[in-house]
């Protein structure tokens, strides 16, 4: 059967809830407004759900003028890009560069939600940082990649072994596929989708955001799924699902779309 792309997600606020596409415009930063926002200490040090799990039910929706937060408990709040008028070094896993803060109303929003002293971030309208080993790839919020790609064949096997329904927002993808063999993504290196070329660069290493209910915010006190995953997917570099990936062009993407193995 032919390899298809079954699902697209961005997640506009970095470690908040996903959007669900049906298109969207990739580029070699990413899918259109892609992490492009995100919490951080007011020394521009990122938070993530790893630490404070809420964050999975932010919900951002960007538009061309600004961005709408909500939150369970909390009253909608739109931003102006204006807002986001100060300069401010941000850092993601050690890794510095410039983006841009100041939206005062925001911070003092995000600060009641956390329950502590917070501010967001917003890359601006280019980003200043660039993936590790890959000078050419600019990139914005997003931990080291600015791809992943999940099979539905892998979470189907992840779900056997662990006898449960994991959703795949656990993974938090960006592009998912259907039709292939559980972790024939692993042995791929070039594919097409569309008119645009990826390549597979790096396998992502696995986390305890995977056991955080992307619906409830709740950790599963079972360590689950990344328990089942590391029983059967510990590798030297880790617990491994997903494909990180780079776009080496830009195009559309469509849902449906064929993909197209080179190597």
């Amino acid at each position: 059967m032919q390899i298809t792309l079954s699902a697209l997600y961005r997640y506009p606020l970095k470690s908040g809830q996903a959007q669900v596409l049906r298109h969207s415009l990739v580029s070699p930063e990413g899918l259109a407004l892609d992490r492009e926002w995100m919490v951080a200490t007011p020394e521009g040090q990122y938070i993530t759900a790893r630490t404070h799990p809420q964050l999975v039910l932010v919900k951002a929706e960007p538009c061309d003028s600004g961005i709408t937060f909500s939150a369970p408990g909390m009253n909608d709040i739109f931003t102006p890009l204006s807002a986001f008028a100060m300069p401010q070094q941000a850092d993601v896993w050690e890794n510095t560069f410039s983006a841009r803060s100041g939206a005062q109303e925001l911070n003092h929003w995000i600060s009641a939600y956390l329950e502590q002293t917070a501010i967001v971030m917003w890359t601006g309208l280019e980003p200043h940082r660039r993936v590790k080993n890959h000078p050419d790839v600019p990139i914005r919020f997003v931990d080291g990649y600015p791809l992943l790609l999940i099979s539905e064949g892998s979470l189907a096997e992840l779900n056997r072994q662990a006898r449960q329904d994991f959703s795949m927002l656990r993974f938090r993808p960006n592009l998912v596929i259907r039709n292939a063999d559980a972790f024939a993504e692993d042995h791929w290196r070039r594919i097409r989708i569309g008119e645009v070329i990826f390549e597979l660069v790096k396998p992502c290493e696995r986390c305890v955001l995977t056991i955080i209910d992307p619906d409830t915010a709740e950790k599963s006190p079972q360590q689950e799924p990344l328990r089942t995953l590391a029983k059967f997917r510990k590798f030297p570099a880790g617990v491994l699902f997903g494909q990180n990936m780079l776009a080496r062009s830009t195009g559309e993407l469509r849902l449906g779309m064929a993909v197209e193995i080179f190597d």
